[in-house]
């Protein structure tokens, strides 16, 4: 079916899903990354560098959203994506990325809390 699918589409069209898959590919790693530095800061006692550097994993993720947005208006107008390997990765990333904030965020405030607490 995706060989239908993607056997109909020009090279052209290929290559703009490709572009989009890389995007958020990319768009999520940095996003991804960030948070683990800022875990590395918080760890540290760095509070101010950890939260600033979520705040720049989240704009990463944003990027990456904005990415996956594209697909989806494309197929709400109608005009379907085929799914294939790149982009089922892409949106890996992008959900991992997006746990990883989530779960490291938690830990930023645990660890500032313990130090709040003159636990650490």
């Amino acid at each position: 079916m995706a060989e239908e699918i993607n056997a109909t589409m020009t090279e052209e069209e290929r290559e703009a899903a490709q572009m989009i898959s890389f995007g958020i590919i990319a768009a999520a790693g940095q996003a991804r990354s960030l948070a683990f530095e800022a875990l590395k800061a918080a760890r540290e006692g760095n509070f101010e560098q950890a939260e600033g550097l979520l705040t720049q994993s989240g704009d990463a993720a944003l990027e990456a959203h904005h990415q996956q947005t594209k697909l989806l208006s494309k197929e709400a107008a109608g005009d379907h994506t085929p799914v294939d390997v790149m982009l089922v990765h892409a949106q890996d990333h992008l959900m991992t990325a997006m746990l990883a904030q989530e779960l490291i965020g938690e830990l930023v405030n645990l660890y500032k809390t313990k130090q709040d607490k003159g636990e650490l």
